[in-house]
């Protein structure tokens, strides 16, 4: 078994009484954890799972193991700031592997584990759906039994404390009509990509484990995220990417396909907020307020690029911009109702998209040796598969 190992908000209003009691949770929950002081990140490289490492290493003193495959998406320079910081050990593994999961288990004893680790592009699936089965379904299976394993072997009080935190998709729900009502917790699952659905077969998976096997699980549906480290195959990264490069900046159909935009450090938010507070067997939706067309996002990617970093010949962005077919089977608009997060545990995103898009174009601006590692010959090769037939 090859394994390598690397060492290396916003704050929620509360009342006093409110505060104490959670304080107090808190405090109950790290008393039945001694010697047990550390997270189990899984996919802790990717977009998501690197910010939410660096974000968890900023705000608590918790350790975090980061169990990561390192598909293509998955990238150790999105950690670099943690060389040498001991609080951080990588190992790179897949949550498949049973026997290494274990042995991680049993060494570290976490008292929590993120499952960030997934296959989370649609047009990826709808070319490849095999890997989403493999990783989606399958890994999250053998990772929930590993895990439960583990749990059952603990103390009763340490038993209760421990949690399992899945992280999944609002794409889950499937699409909305213009004026329908926002995706709730207790909407009906309808995905309709092999992406989508193979999340929704494992939130299925994280749900059966609690009702039958009592795993102390909770599970949060995202909207949309970007920010910092988003691989540039996804919508505002690309249009950041290629408009810097002079190539087209590809709009699917219309562009007129909505979605609901939340800044990738409030996501990371959200999760620590559940972590800490969430009702064990509760789902959360996450959302950041933003509901925009793609098109609205590109314009506005292409305004904030106009003003800081403009064209050597005067001209806008927007001339760049190239209507192609759209993708099979397109959800036209994903809402995320959030209030259950806010009211129940005080959670609400600090960041609006205007701050948090112009932090996103700044950053990838301050950062083009990294969006030049990142893409390797095998992203050149994947752009244009999926750009075949389509411009």
């Amino acid at each position: 078994m090859a394994v390598e190992w690397l060492m290396g908000n916003r704050l929620v209003g509360f009342s006093r009484k409110k505060a104490m009691s959670h304080q107090q949770a808190v405090l109950r929950r790290k008393q039945a954890f001694q010697g047990y002081e550390m997270i189990l990140v899984t996919g802790g490289s990717g977009f998501i799972g690197s910010n939410f490492v660096l974000d968890w290493l900023c705000q608590s003193d918790d350790p975090v193991i980061n169990l990561d495959k390192l598909t293509y998406a998955g990238n150790l320079e999105n950690l670099a700031s943690l060389q040498g910081n001991t609080r951080h050990t990588f190992i790179r593994g897949d949550i498949g592997d049973a026997t290494l999961v274990s042995s991680l288990l049993n060494e570290h004893k976490p008292r929590a584990i993120i499952n960030f680790a997934a296959e989370s592009h649609v047009d990826r699936s709808i070319h490849g759906p095999d890997e989403f089965i493999q990783t989606n379904i399958v890994g999250t299976f053998r990772l929930l039994e590993t895990v439960r394993g583990y749990w059952s072997g603990l103390n009763v009080e340490t038993k209760q404390s421990f949690r399992f935190l899945h992280v999944s998709t609002d794409e889950v729900y499937g699409s909305l009509d213009k004026g329908e009502s926002a995706f709730s917790e207790t909407r009906r699952y309808e995905p309709n990509s092999p992406y989508s659905a193979s999340k929704a077969a494992s939130d299925h998976l994280v749900r059966a484990y609690h009702h039958t096997y009592g795993l102390p699980v909770l599970t949060t549906n995202c909207s949309n995220n970007y920010g910092p480290y988003h691989f540039p195959e996804k919508l505002i990264p690309l249009m950041i990417v290629n408009a810097l490069a002079g190539k087209p900046l590809p709009v699917y159909g219309d562009g007129l396909q909505i979605r609901d935009w939340l800044y990738v450090i409030d996501h990371c938010s959200a999760i620590r907020r559940v972590l800490e507070a969430g009702r064990v067997g509760e789902v959360y939706n996450i959302g950041g307020c933003n509901e925009k067309p793609n098109i609205e996002i590109v314009h506005t990617v292409c305004a904030l690029l106009d003003e800081l970093r403009p064209r050597t010949d005067g001209r806008s962005y927007r001339g760049q911009i190239a209507h192609v077919a759209d993708r099979p089977g397109h959800d036209r608009r994903y809402a995320i109702d959030a209030s259950k997060i806010e009211h129940e545990l005080g959670w609400k995103p600090a960041e609006t998209f205007e701050t948090g898009i112009r932090k996103t174009v700044q950053w990838y601006l301050d950062n083009q040796s990294w969006v030049s590692n990142v893409q390797s010959g095998a992203y050149r090769t994947w752009v244009e598969k999926n750009d075949q037939g389509r411009v």
